[in-house]
């Protein structure tokens, strides 16, 4: 699929290719492009939230090669030839929420939501870490150590740290 990039540009523009929760993407954009601008304004993706703008929040996290990122220190340019999940590629399947959701929602870890697509993000990137080595600790330490990018000013994180701990539970 080709893009039509409608962003005003003050910079050089350079054309990238990419897979976005698995469709494959080409799109000229301007080369000072933030890649949560890019999700948000040119694939209009809404699920990733803008938060602190600062990398500090982690409001914006993504999978990148299914590794969690923060979108907004991230120069879209550099997605070039990767693989980007987004919140919305969590539910791609026949399924409508990915298991990480689906223990979010059950733990009650989710309340006013701004940080949830986040989180999500980090955990999901966590279980996929764990699934590909299975000497890595799954209690609540690391745990925390996975979401300690992620802030949360609702919960307390003692939910979010429990749906985590039962999805990797479950899974493995």
């Amino acid at each position: 699929m080709y893009v039509k990039n409608s962003l005003p540009s003050s910079t050089e523009m350079q054309e990238i290719s990419f897979t976005v929760n698995g469709s494959k993407i080409i799109v000229v954009i301007p080369q000072n492009l933030l890649l949560i601008d890019l999700i948000r304004d040119v694939l209009n993706l809404k699920g990733t939230k803008p938060g602190c703008g600062e990398g500090e929040c982690g409001a914006c996290t993504v999978l990148i090669n299914g590794k969690a990122s923060i979108s907004c220190l991230y120069l879209a340019i550099n997605i070039d030839g990767k693989d980007l999940t987004t919140i919305e590629g969590l539910s791609l399947t026949e399924k409508p929420l990915d298991f990480v959701q689906e223990k979010m929602i059950e733990h009650g870890a989710v309340q006013c939501g701004f940080c949830s697509p986040g989180m999500v993000m980090s955990i999901k990137a966590f279980q996929i870490e764990c699934e590909s080595n299975p000497y890595i600790s799954r209690d609540s330490q690391a745990i925390k150590k996975a979401i300690e990018g992620n802030l949360c000013r609702c919960t307390g994180y003692v939910k979010i740290i429990e749906a985590a701990e039962d999805l990797l539970s479950a899974k493995f």
